[in-house]
């Protein structure tokens, strides 16, 4: 991994060198390099009192019990200039820490590098290569972006990040897009000891107005070394609807399916799991909203989220935001899970806790 990252960090400083350089005043002009930085501390009770202080295996962010932690924090730099582009981001905090954990500790705290060409000139196609957010999900690591403070057991428990190659199309009226991917693999930088299979991704995206986005994306690849090669199939759908200029509507589903290997290691059918979820959010006023969220997430064979006993589990939760100032936001959250099961900490079939959250964004 380390000659892939070094790459990147070379295109990086060699396209800055471009900018700088460059003789074109009409490039010279589309040159753009940012730098912007985002920082997210909380504080979580939660009711099982686990003495670890650390919560639920299943949860990567926002996962330490009575402490006030960093969840995020992260510097980035990105540069355009309408031909080539290049993002190179880092972080801290509990979110890296839990993750990221399976990857090389030099890794561990890198958001994003990645470098990019435009294909076309007169087409809005782009080849991008590198450490990248995930094609997956409505839900990512920055919550700011999110409609909930915590993230759903769907996004924890589905890539927040991908390694590979993306082949991107943008229609000219921006209402389509469409993306193939080479990957390396389910969430991860560094690839499976001796697993020498490629996966592979697939997103469209489509607008067909200016408040509405539905999406479906997909996976297919293999997390296991190659002599105990099981294929896996994940699907991910969802829709953002803005019903009114205050209220929005969140409606995902994900189901995957995954090989299955008998006692004697044969391929004998596939396992599957599956999550429904729906968020709804209000606008109070100009800096205030609630937003209230319910899920289900049923993994009976243990395929992403093992527990002693079969994970069937019922979610719910009520946020409330507060918007400081136009890059800092307050959040306030109550959540709780119900499981078939007694699957949690406390050897109990419930879990609440509370949640509380500042962030800032520059």
């Amino acid at each position: 991994m380390k000659p892939l990252l070094t790459t990147v960090i070379l295109l990086l400083v060699n396209l800055v060198h471009i900018h700088t350089k460059a003789q074109d005043t009409s490039l010279t002009k589309k040159s753009i390099i940012n730098f912007s930085g985002y920082l997210e501390t909380y504080y979580c009770y939660d009711f099982s009192k686990p003495s670890n202080h650390l919560r639920e295996p299943f949860f990567y962010s926002f996962n330490k019990h009575n402490e006030v932690n960093l969840n995020i924090g992260m510097v980035k730099a990105n540069y355009s200039n309408g031909q080539t582009r290049s993002n190179l981001a880092f972080m801290a905090g509990t979110y890296p820490q839990y993750n990221m954990a399976v990857e090389q500790r030099m890794l561990r705290n890198t958001y994003e590098a990645n470098a990019g060409i435009k294909i076309l000139n007169k087409k809005n196609i782009w080849l991008d290569a590198g450490i990248m957010p995930s094609h997956i999900g409505f839900e990512s690591a920055i919550g700011k972006d999110c409609w909930n403070l915590t993230r759903s057991i769907l996004a924890d428990n589905s890539p927040y990040y991908e390694t590979g190659i993306k082949l991107g199309y943008t229609s000219k009226n921006e209402k389509l897009y469409l993306a193939a991917m080479y990957l390396r693999g389910w969430q991860r930088i560094q690839k499976i000891n001796n697993n020498h299979t490629p996966a592979f991704g697939t997103q469209i995206t489509y607008k067909p107005k200016a408040n509405t986005i539905i999406n479906w994306s997909t996976y297919v690849g293999n997390e296991q070394p190659d002599s105990l090669k099981k294929w896996r199939y994940f699907n991910n759908f969802y829709g953002q609807f803005q019903l009114t200029k205050k209220l929005g509507l969140t409606a995902g589903f994900d189901i995957g399916i995954q090989q299955h290997r008998d006692s004697i290691n044969k391929l004998s059918g596939f396992d599957t799991w599956y999550s429904p979820v729906a968020i709804i959010k209000y606008s109070t006023t100009s800096k205030t909203r609630i937003a209230f969220r319910a899920e289900y997430y049923s993994d009976k064979k243990g395929v992403i989220i093992y527990t002693p006993n079969a994970f069937q589990t019922i979610g719910y939760s009520a946020n409330f935001d507060y918007l400081l100032s136009e890059n800092s936001l307050f959040r306030c959250e109550i959540r709780g899970l119900s499981a078939k099961e007694k699957i949690f900490n406390s050897n109990s079939n419930q879990n609440y806790f509370i949640t509380t959250s500042l962030a800032i964004s520059f």
